[in-house]
């Protein structure tokens, strides 16, 4: 699923108040993470990822991998933060992909 500009603008707007949800810190991006970001994209649909200053791993890096391996969508890229998206593939965990949908 391609993102166009206007659904890409409201998911900016959803992730805006969010915390980082994960921190990629000085052990880096390893498969562990990997499964954790893609279960919590699985209940959530969006969240950030916050890259320490001790992590050797560069943010493009990172958003590379995640966009290979788990196939969500790095919405925004501010600094060393993330905005990942990938809908649910269960429905009662759709809140903003059905939204997305619309748009």
């Amino acid at each position: 699923m391609e993102l166009r500009g206007k659904q890409k603008q409201y998911l900016k707007k959803e992730a805006h108040h969010m915390n980082p949800l994960f921190q990629v810190g000085k052990g880096g991006l390893n498969e562990e993470m990997l499964y954790q970001i893609g279960e919590a994209l699985e209940k959530r649909e969006l969240l950030k990822i916050a890259l320490l200053q001790n992590t050797d791993e560069e943010t493009e890096d990172v958003a590379a991998v995640i966009e290979e391996k788990l196939q969500a969508k790095v919405v925004q890229q501010i600094g060393r933060t993330l905005v990942l998206f990938k809908p649910s593939t269960k429905e009662k965990n759709r809140r903003y992909s059905t939204i997305v949908e619309k748009i």
